[in-house]
């Protein structure tokens, strides 16, 4: 019996804009030494973005504050779901550290879903912002927080424009809250390990 022997054509080779390479720069080494002295989270690594090579190079980085475990188990999130540790005290000088050491004018802001907490986290969120426009009074913060805690960080925000009114510095850029998916697709997404509350059981806020 004679046996044929296929042979598989050449695979195409990846076009050079699909192709990622890995960062030379001295800046992406800066960045990643100036986060991990400070002890500091981020969505880049802690969601494994694959764009972070590209923004750590460029000297900027998404802040996760709140810890690096989050109270739900999304489908699309890599970031490690666990029972979160007590917030840390010191976390909010060190971002606010971070936003001058790097010279950013402009920096974005997330958590972890702390639904561990009566307020989700909207106090740890104020004292990060105050601290980081204190650090840095030009820097326009932008913050993307839970669903579930948009309107208790709202109050926050709202009690730190008018303090910073008062001081006549500049409030912090309106938050956005982050929407990943809409309620309906939710659980479908979420898996069964998360303590996110179903979008009929949450209490509904009615907007101003």
């Amino acid at each position: 019996m004679e046996i044929l022997e296929t042979v598989s054509p050449p695979r195409p080779r990846l076009p050079e804009w699909l192709r990622l390479k890995l960062p030379t720069q001295r800046s992406f080494a800066a960045t990643r030494n100036l986060l991990d002295g400070l002890r500091l989270h981020t969505v880049c690594e802690s969601a494994q973005c694959p764009n972070h090579w590209e923004c750590w190079s460029r000297g900027t980085a998404t802040f996760m504050i709140g810890g690096d475990r989050c109270t739900r188990a999304c489908g699309f999130c890599a970031v490690s779901t666990a029972k979160p540790l007590p917030l840390d005290p010191d976390e909010p000088a060190r971002v606010a550290e971070a936003t001058r050491r790097m010279k950013l004018k402009h920096v974005v802001i997330t958590a972890v879903a702390r639904d561990d907490l009566p307020d989700g986290g909207a106090e740890h969120f104020r004292l990060t912002i105050e601290a980081a426009r204190a650090a840095n009074p030009g820097l326009v913060i932008e913050v993307l927080v839970a669903v579930i805690g948009i309107w208790a960080v709202l109050v926050g925000i709202v009690e730190i424009v008018v303090s910073l009114q008062a001081r006549r510095l500049s409030p912090p850029a309106p938050p956005r809250p982050g929407e990943e998916a809409v309620a309906e697709a939710e659980r479908i997404l979420r898996e069964p390990g998360s303590q996110a509350p179903a979008p009929e059981e949450r209490e509904r806020t009615p907007r101003p």
